[in-house]
């Protein structure tokens, strides 16, 4: 049990290691790395159940509003946060998320691990192919008004059923309206910590009448894996957003999108 115990803990550690490098490299809250670990690490300490999709989703949004947390901290040294853009889009992105977690306390689990395979390999696309979305030589500006209200609604939603931080949307929007992708992958983190935060309090609501789930969870968010990802987040995130300033994006964001595919296809695998 003891060795067991420490496999959990370590593998909890690597992937908040990992997330917090790509929530600061790519502006996304790790939720693509954290999501598949927990589902792959819960079934080895509690029976097998359904509900562990929930209990992944609601732990990887606690531990985005850390390493987003720390993502911004790192960023916002650089002058590269627009908080303006957090600001006005922060209120719809809340009414996103209320929306996003009333369709997740409704839905099946066998549903939102399929909502799940498919979001992954949609957003898989932005990182495969990141020249189609660079910046438009026209005036194209962020959207306001019905827009803006819009799109951060349908982030904040789409996010909370993910358990993801909404940095690639936030991240593609931006670039596509002329702004730099320092300043983009830097804000994205932003959105991911507006986006956690009444997202893990949703889910810590839920799920309290739940049997079977694994030890140490509280609602639908397990407190020791929250701690182990947050741990590793906490120390990577600034490595993730210093690599963002210097190293080959394009490069990178390939290898990301060829892992997103992965989990897609062993998601559907799941579901079905």
């Amino acid at each position: 049990m003891e060795v067991e115990l420490l496999w959990f803990v370590g593998t909890l550690c690597l992937a908040g290691a990992i997330a917090g490098i790509t929530a600061g490299l790519f502006g996304n809250g790790g939720g693509f790395v954290v999501v598949p670990a927990l589902l792959a690490v819960f079934p080895f300490f509690s029976e097998s159940s359904g509900e562990l999709i929930k209990v992944a989703i609601g732990t990887s949004l606690a531990s985005i509003v850390v390493s987003s947390a720390r993502s911004v901290q790192a960023h916002s040294k650089k002058n590269a946060v627009d908080f303006a853009i957090l600001k006005d889009w922060s209120v719809w992105l809340v009414v996103g998320v209320l929306i996003g977690l009333y369709i997740a306390a409704h839905t099946s689990p066998e549903s939102l691990i399929i909502v799940f395979a498919t979001g992954v390999l949609l957003y898989s696309i932005y990182f495969l192919f990141p020249r189609l979305f660079k910046g438009s030589s026209n005036t194209l500006t962020m959207p306001q008004g019905p827009y803006k209200a819009g799109l951060a609604s349908f982030l904040g939603g789409f996010s909370a059923l993910l358990g993801i931080g909404g940095g690639t949307i936030t991240v593609m929007t931006m670039v596509i309206c002329n702004r730099s992708v320092h300043q983009a992958i830097a804000t994205a983190a932003g959105v991911g910590f507006i986006i956690g935060l009444p997202g893990a309090i949703g889910f810590l609501l839920m799920g309290h009448n739940v049997t079977n789930l694994p030890y140490g969870t509280v609602g639908y968010i397990n407190i020791p894996a929250l701690i182990a990802i947050s741990a590793g987040s906490i120390l990577t995130a600034p490595i993730g957003a210093k690599w963002a300033h210097s190293l080959n994006e394009v490069s990178l964001k390939r290898m990301f999108g060829l892992y997103l595919v992965i989990v897609s296809i062993s998601m559907y695998y799941k579901a079905f």
